[in-house]
């Protein structure tokens, strides 16, 4: 394997394992900005001998001894600690030195779990709490949470380096919040797992529409929530989100990795099991009696799908309804646009093109490349071809992603060819 070769192993594998060095890091360090250094002078020490030695049978092992390595350098070396056991006096000598071969075979635990609550803690604005665990846990970079935010990669870099010198400033521990903490911390936890299942999802940016891994993480986080907070509907509502849309991920693409849209997938691929898990946390959301935050009506959106056994069958008189309702407890652009796929597939795509045209202004929808993907889809029907495949190639040239962005040249060249 040559260089550049064993270079992207390295960059596939740390994408997978970055979150769980870093959260293992902040545990032994208190600091969450410390810990991200040290994992990257792990990956640093990775790319520099990986190439010589070859790739580690357990890489994500090394990666995270290595990493613990540094960190416990950096705590011998640890000035301030000296200067404690000096103040400490004579106390200082019954102090018992810190089993460092222990703290390397430390299990991780929940670790990930504590640092979403770590950066997710109220000492930080409500926009800096989910990029800094988007960039911590889900391994994105700063133009992919831009992306994911419709801001500029600028303003989220800035977000992400006061967040962690504000976490490090006022001390915030390293834990899980107490019981009636919980609610108040809980949005910012589950906007960040949404975030994060997104991006997974249908992928912003390289060569792969989807990112099994990331999606698996914040499904397995999800159903931790759930077993940590079971009287919040909107917990089971994001984890029933997560299974219904986890379970057509073998459908999602082709053998070549080309994205098949959900009006073309293979139903019978869709996994079952999932299918019912999600259905079950909806159910147990509903047995709570009450109102119907966004994620759950989400949720219940996906499900209309789920249970329709082919794409004709799906009931969009409901999503349309249930898409005013998300409306109205979450009103966004992309929640409008949204809207407008549903109502034209309930009413007609002249429906849809009267709300997608008014969107067209709307500026945090400037670079989004799905509203004019929507809008030539809208065109296509109508039998406005020309339209529609400028619309198409524009959003092409707004996607970041190649396989979609491929898939948006195809429709275009559809277009152009009728």
């Amino acid at each position: 394997m040559n260089e550049s070769a064993v270079h992207r192993t390295i960059n596939g594998i740390w994408s997978i394992e970055s979150a769980r060095i870093i959260a293992a890091l902040a545990r032994m360090l208190r600091d969450v900005g410390l810990a991200e250094d040290m994992a990257q002078d792990a990956l640093l020490i990775a790319l520099e001998r990986w190439p010589e030695t070859g790739i580690p049978d357990n890489p994500g092992a090394w990666l995270m001894t290595t990493a613990k390595r540094r960190a416990i350098d950096h705590l011998r070396r640890n000035k301030l600690r000296d200067r404690k056991y000096e103040e400490l006096g004579w106390e200082s000598d019954r102090q018992q030195e810190p089993d460092w071969d222990a703290a390397l075979d430390d299990p991780v635990g929940d670790d990930l779990l504590r640092l979403i609550f770590t950066t997710c803690h109220p000492v930080l604005s409500a926009e800096a709490r989910v990029a800094l665990t988007l960039r911590l846990l889900g391994g994105l970079t700063t133009d992919e949470i831009a992306r994911a935010f419709l801001v500029p990669e600028t303003t989220v870099a800035q977000r992400i380096v006061r967040a962690k010198r504000t976490l490090s400033a006022a001390q915030v521990p390293f834990e899980l919040p107490p019981k009636d903490e919980l609610p108040a911390r809980l949005s910012s936890v589950l906007e960040v797992i949404y975030l994060m299942f997104n991006e997974g999802y249908a992928a912003s940016s390289g060569g792969s529409w989807i990112r099994p891994t990331l999606c698996q993480e914040a499904l397995r986080l999800g159903r931790i929530l759930a077993e940590i907070a079971p009287d919040e509907p909107e917990v089971h509502g994001l984890a029933a989100l997560m299974e219904i849309q986890s379970s057509r991920f073998r459908a999602r693409v082709s053998s070549s990795g080309e994205p098949i849209l959900l009006a073309d997938q293979n139903r019978a691929l869709w996994d079952h099991l999932l299918i019912r898990r999600g259905l079950a946390a909806i159910n147990r959301a509903e047995r709570l009696g009450r109102a119907f935050g966004p994620y759950l009506i989400q949720a219940s959106i996906a499900a209309c799908h789920a249970r329709a056994r082919t794409a004709a069958e799906t009931d969009w008189i409901r999503i349309s309804a249930l898409y005013d309702a998300l409306s109205q407890v979450a009103p966004s652009p992309v929640v409008e646009l949204n809207r407008a796929v549903a109502l034209s597939m309930a009413f007609g795509p002249e429906v849809g093109l009267e709300i997608v045209d008014a969107l067209m202004n709307e500026p945090s929808l400037s670079g989004y490349h799905l509203l004019p993907s929507v809008r030539g889809d809208f065109l296509m029907k109508l039998g406005r071809r020309q339209e529609a495949c400028s619309a198409f190639k524009y959003a092409a040239s707004l996607s970041l992603n190649d396989k979609e962005r491929e898939l948006l040249l195809r429709r275009a060249a559809d277009c152009a060819a009728e």
